[in-house]
């Protein structure tokens, strides 16, 4: 998983207001409108009915996204804080217990390479979920399809007329240097024009509630296999509660990728045979792409078990050789194909990329898409999107000094003890100073790297993240979370966010850093329904 640090937003376009609002119609929730009288942890009158509060739990000085800074229950979170409230005592720890117990046996894992203790890592869960309102999830649906429309322009265009570069929007040198731009992606047209099919995006919100892009996911992102498990465990164990707060379906998640790979098929394929491709059991999302071959229906495949045969790609079965028409791969773009990118890889497919070419056969995502993951590209996409689109952003980037640009430079350099530093092209909560926390030679030692190496830099200011009620042994404190949603693009206008995501929480107190190599746990994601929409069923 990416990293994710926390970062104050001084955007170059005025934030949108998001704090949470709730729809007239959901003012009172089934459960809030039976709730009556007084409760052990105490209740603030007001006219839609009681607000219960948290005793005990202290918001501080940060935007809590379940309470207010009172810490009464905001509109949508009633029916959870009421229910934490009925809860005799203890019974929260021993259903979080439970939960951990559950996702234990279901072998929901993930690697960590540099642990000495062992990579097998068991995902840490918190059992408070995060709610977003209707009107904040609007407009992170609206933002993050505006985001994918244009990077994908801009990814078909790099690769081949190269006009943003042209127009001066964005230099040469930024694109060129990068590492995960690949020179042998030039001239590609993949299906319907459409390169990153699958996105993961990273959104943080700040103190005042207002929702800001911190990452691009565009190769192979991960995560989603614990959204799906996370609102089962949780439905099991808060089934009136969810009920009550009226959550939007994650489920169909699977069903709609099969739908989406099956229709990015060469057209004259009339039932195409959808494969997962992995680089096997020890890369740290096995878990995953396990997981979502088995929802899917379709074959788990290894680089080994494909070869390809006149531009055609087949998968080795005990019946011979079966033609194979889609690829969602979860191998890196360098190791697709020992004969055009990295010769030494033994994860790819020999000849692979020829067959892509001749348009035998479809990836998910297109190879090439890394270039746009770049923490320096990144810096560039509110610029895209006026570009390509003609419309201002609708979320908003963190701002992000330039290490390549002399002025931001020097300005990093001077201020390094009230940043957060971090290499363009790392993940996983790697290559990261945060300046207020690090020591005098931790600092020195950075200054330097960023002098040898400019482009490879940008730096941030620190952010007070929001926060959500999490299980702290047994009672609840505030963590820093961040939100990872998951977009499906079907055509270069057709995009759909799943709503919810992959809500990570920074486990330790004080800690920015929300990554599970870091350890960092996930929570389940309440997005609340509008009137019209589909309500998830218990």
């Amino acid at each position: 998983m990416s990293s994710c640090l926390l970062c104050w937003p001084v955007s170059r376009t005025r934030p949108v207001d998001c704090s949470m609002q709730n729809h007239p119609q959901q003012t009172q929730s089934p459960l809030a409108q039976a709730q009556a009288g007084q409760s052990q942890n105490g209740q603030m009158q007001s006219q839609s009915g009681t607000l219960p509060s948290l005793a005990g739990y202290e918001t501080g000085s940060f935007f809590d996204e379940v309470v207010d800074q009172d810490s009464f229950a905001r509109p949508d979170a009633v029916a959870l804080v009421d229910l934490i409230n009925r809860l005799p005592p203890g019974e929260l720890n021993r259903r979080q217990l439970a939960i951990e117990r559950s996702l234990y046996q279901m072998g929901i894992t993930f690697t960590v390479y540099s642990d000495s203790a062992g990579t097998e890592k068991i995902m840490p869960f918190d059992i408070v979920p995060r709610i977003i309102s209707p009107d904040v999830w609007t407009h992170i649906d609206s933002g993050l399809k505006q985001r994918i429309r244009a990077l994908n322009r801009f990814l078909s265009d790099i690769y081949n007329e190269r006009k943003i570069i042209e127009d001066g929007i964005i230099p040469a040198s930024i694109v060129d240097s990068c590492p995960a731009y690949l020179p042998q992606c030039k001239g590609l047209r993949p299906p319907h024009d459409v390169w990153c099919h699958i996105t993961g995006t990273d959104l943080v919100r700040d103190n005042d509630g207002n929702v800001f892009v911190l990452e691009d996911n565009l190769r192979c992102p991960s995560g989603v296999s614990y959204v799906l498990q996370n609102r089962s465990v949780m439905k099991r164990n808060f089934p009136q509660a969810f009920t009550a707060s009226m959550v939007r379906p994650v489920s169909d998640y699977p069903a709609r990728l099969y739908q989406m790979l099956r229709r990015m098929a060469p057209s004259h394929v009339a039932d195409p045979n959808v494969v997962v491709l992995t680089p096997g059991v020890y890369n740290s999302a096995y878990y995953e792409h396990s997981y979502l071959a088995h929802q899917m229906g379709v074959e788990l495949v290894e680089g080994r078990d494909l070869l390809v045969k006149d531009d055609c790609v087949y998968m080795r079965t005990t019946d011979g050789l079966q033609a194979v028409d889609v690829i969602y791969r979860r191998v890196d773009d360098t190791f697709l194909d020992p004969e055009v990118f990295n010769p030494k890889s033994v994860l790819g497919v020999p000849g692979l990329m020829s067959a892509y070419r001749a348009g035998n056969v479809a990836l998910a995502n297109a190879p090439g898409t890394g270039v746009a993951d770049d923490k320096v590209v990144y810096a560039y996409v509110p610029e895209m999107i006026q570009y390509y689109l003609g419309e201002e952003p609708i979320l908003s980037n963190v701002p992000t000094y330039l290490c390549d640009r002399e002025e931001d430079r020097a300005y990093v350099l001077d201020h390094l003890d009230e940043l957060v530093v971090k290499a363009a092209g790392e993940s996983g909560g790697y290559g990261i100073l945060i300046g207020p926390h690090a020591t005098p030679e931790e600092r020195q030692e950075f200054a330097a790297k960023i002098i040898d190496n400019p482009r490879n830099y940008i730096a941030q200011p620190t952010l007070q993240l929001s926060r959500v009620p999490t299980m702290v042994d047994d009672h609840l404190e505030g963590r820093h979370v961040d939100l990872r949603p998951y977009i499906l693009c079907d055509g270069p206008d057709d995009v759909w966010v799943l709503p919810g995501g992959l809500t990570r929480v920074a486990l330790k107190k004080g800690c920015l850093v929300v990554n599970s190599s870091q350890g960092g746990g996930s929570k389940d994601t309440w997005v609340v329904a509008q009137a019209g929409e589909t309500i998830a069923r218990v």
